[in-house]
């Protein structure tokens, strides 16, 4: 196995740890940082996903750029970033710091773009991520993280940047879904 699938596989086992931190109650204490209070959980947890999900742009360099990129990548990868985003969500939602329909909005867009990219597999045609998916995967990270570190920096200006960040990432995960469909119809229309 080469470097960026070993990579990639790290950050699938970052989740269970990720989600054993945010949802299992330590009671590790509150910390207040930069005007946000929230608990030491939060902070750990947040940073175990902003590691985890750095390793995504990180396998993907390795890959390309030492000529290293593999089947079995091409399906791991993706399914990395859904298991991490997703759980990362869910947990947002159990917390109540993301609103439920906006979550379940974002995850029914990844459940239809990998339906639709199974349906042209099956067809012989791959789909790339194209620089809209790359722009919403970005933007969902950076909702999630602001959102898991309780709008820090942010809170003493009194914008709700976490919350702001989250409409963005819904925007771009609706629009680049509606993207894929919209140049992949044929997929629809050609069938039997």
């Amino acid at each position: 196995m080469n470097l960026p699938n070993k990579i990639t596989i790290s950050r699938i086992f970052l989740i269970p740890v990720f989600l054993l931190i945010m949802l299992v109650p330590f009671n590790w204490g509150e910390i207040d940082i930069l005007g946000a209070e929230m608990p030491v959980t939060h902070l750990v947890g947040a940073l175990l996903f902003i590691i985890a999900s750095t390793t995504d742009w990180i396998d993907g360099y390795y890959a390309r750029k030492y000529d290293l990129v593999t089947n079995l990548g091409k399906f791991l990868d993706p399914l990395a970033d859904k298991l991490l985003v997703s759980a990362a969500l869910i947990v947002l939602v159990e917390l109540h710091l993301a609103a439920s329909w906006i979550v379940i909005l974002i995850i029914s867009r990844e459940f239809a773009v990998t339906g639709l990219r199974l349906v042209l597999a099956g067809e012989g045609e791959v789909v790339a991520a194209n620089m809209l998916g790359k722009v919403k995967t970005w933007t969902q990270i950076v909702a999630i993280s602001a959102l898991l570190l309780h709008n820090i920096g942010f809170e003493l200006l009194s914008i709700p940047f976490a919350d702001m960040a989250l409409w963005v990432a819904m925007f771009f995960t609706v629009w680049s879904g509606w993207d894929y469909f919209a140049k992949n119809k044929q997929a629809f229309v050609n069938s039997k």
